[in-house]
């Protein structure tokens, strides 16, 4: 990758930040806990202090999942759409916290709702990045049938982003699940193939394909360990890699 140059102190200028609903939840078996969101605002803003352009997609499936037992009998389309609306929710409350920091935000929903988002136009979404506004993409890509992790590549790419940062609760890309495995062997590389033939859990097949074909890293980290979000746009060796290439590491600046 191309770093942004080391006057800046970055190596990435514009970077897409993924955050499930479930990482909101915290220590919560449901919702939002206001003490994580106050967490990520802080680390958001540490980021954005920078002068790094970044923009954000929130999942909802601290509300509701349309693939899991509580979408259970409901028509999939239906489900998702439920899904999206949670999405948004998740997004207002973000921007809140966000906003509590003193940063500049917006939220950009795929599903029109003028009263609480913007509709999405990607042209605007870069006009606001470029003006140093944290961006809040919800409501998926807008559609049923796909995930917020495929929403997620979709607009890395339109905004022209340089790396995808996939927020978890573990330290990167496990050879198994080492929340149930304490032997679990975290990758520090990964080829975006070799995480489509494995069938990688950590996103789902449409987003590593569009993630491959447009050459779009993915960096996989902790987002409960302080300063990592800050450590990944800088160029630091945080958490795990999947790039067409697993024999190169991004350059620390």
């Amino acid at each position: 990758m191309t770093a942004a140059g080391s006057q800046s102190g970055v190596a990435f200028r514009r970077v897409l930040l993924k955050v499930s609903g479930e990482a909101l939840m915290g220590e919560e078996r449901f919702g939002i806990s206001t003490q994580v969101l106050g967490y990520v605002a802080g680390e958001v803003a540490d980021t954005v202090a920078l002068g790094v352009e970044l923009a954000i997609v929130v999942g909802g499936g601290n509300i509701f999942r349309g693939v899991s037992r509580s979408a259970a009998g409901m028509d999939r389309a239906s489900a998702d759409y439920m899904g999206m609306l949670a999405t948004v929710m998740n997004a207002v409350a973000l921007q809140d916290a966000l906003e509590r920091r003193g940063l500049s935000t917006r939220v950009m929903s795929a599903i029109e709702m003028q009263e609480l988002a913007e509709p999405y136009i990607r042209r605007r979404a870069i006009r606001h990045l470029e003006k140093g506004r944290v961006v809040i993409f919800a409501a998926g890509t807008g559609n049923p049938f796909f995930t917020t992790d495929t929403a997620a590549a979709l607009r890395a790419m339109e905004i022209q982003a340089q790396v995808l940062m996939k927020a978890t609760r573990v330290q990167g890309v496990y050879d198994r699940d080492p929340e149930k495995e304490p032997g679990a062997r975290l990758y520090e590389r990964v080829t975006f193939d070799d995480a489509l033939r494995n069938d990688l859990k950590v996103m789902d097949s449409t987003a590593f394909a569009l993630c491959r074909d447009n050459s779009l890293p993915i960096v996989v980290f902790d987002l409960h360990q302080a300063g990592n979000i800050k450590s990944v746009v800088q160029g630091r060796p945080i958490g795990t890699i999947i790039q067409q290439d697993k024999s190169t590491r991004f350059a620390e600046v």
